[in-house]
């Protein structure tokens, strides 16, 4: 068998860039993809038991030619197994230290870095709780896509979406199936999640994360890294992105 390639290191640039976006960040989530092959023998590796796990449908929504995704927004729908549905608008990247005062203070407002092996995305989320029916009823009826966001989040996606494409003129783009799982195991001191998507076509992206505090990413990251060694996992290059992966697929196969 042929080894992985090894994930590529931040440049020196790139370092001092990653450290500007913690800063100013609200949290840091650390992630990491494993390959197909090993996806069985990594949930085992980490003590971790898969009847544990909570079951989500995530529902995307976009245009046809995925003008959100270009443009760096996302726009996502939840059904979360045991807690509710929930909604957000997300902008990525984005600088922190550039987004409006106001809008840091919102409840729902959460600025985070996602970083994984050779890459790094600042994203910005507004997050909200749809009213009743829910997501699966809205949808059912084909009631108009606003009622799913809250108005602080339709006025951020109306500033950030390309002009001219209104909320009620997306496309739904899913639903995928994710089973998600988290716990802390044997020798490594942080919650770890486990996350696996379920795509349509059979593929699977199994994803690794831990989230920590800003000031704290540095460290983290090397503890991670050493305990996933230890348990029989490198990080590799050409790591996937879920969202990336299920926008692509459902745009292509709208039915």
């Amino acid at each position: 068998m042929t080894p992985a390639a090894a994930a590529p290191r931040l440049s020196d640039e790139q370092l001092l860039d990653f450290s500007g976006l913690v800063e100013d960040a609200d949290s840091v989530e650390l992630k990491l993809s494993v390959p197909e092959r090993q996806q069985r023998s990594a949930v085992a590796a980490l003590g971790l038991d898969p009847l544990d796990a909570q079951v989500r449908l995530v529902h995307f929504f976009d245009t046809p030619a995925l003008d959100l995704e270009r443009a760096g927004v996302v726009v996502r729908a939840r059904r979360v197994q045991g807690k509710g549905d929930d909604s957000v608008v997300k902008l990525r990247p984005v600088v922190p230290s550039e987004l409006p005062t106001g809008l840091r203070r919102s409840a729902g407002f959460f600025v985070e870095v996602d970083a994984m092996p050779g890459g790094y995305v600042c994203s910005a989320s507004l997050k909200g709780r749809p009213k009743p029916p829910g997501v699966r009823e809205t949808l059912l009826a084909g009631r108009p896509l606003h009622k799913l966001f809250s108005k602080e989040q339709r006025a951020f996606y109306a500033e950030h979406a390309p002009a001219g494409i209104a909320l009620d003129e997306l496309r739904m783009l899913g639903p995928i199936f994710v089973l998600k799982l988290k716990g802390v195991p044997e020798g490594f001191r942080r919650r770890l999640v486990v996350e696996l998507w379920l795509y349509p076509d059979g593929a699977r992206i199994l994803e690794l994360s831990t989230k920590c505090p800003p000031s704290e990413a540095f460290q983290v990251a090397g503890e991670l890294r050493t305990y996933l060694v230890g348990c029989g996992l490198r990080p590799s290059a050409g790591q996937q992105t879920k969202t990336r992966k299920a926008l692509e697929f459902f745009s292509r196969h709208p039915d």
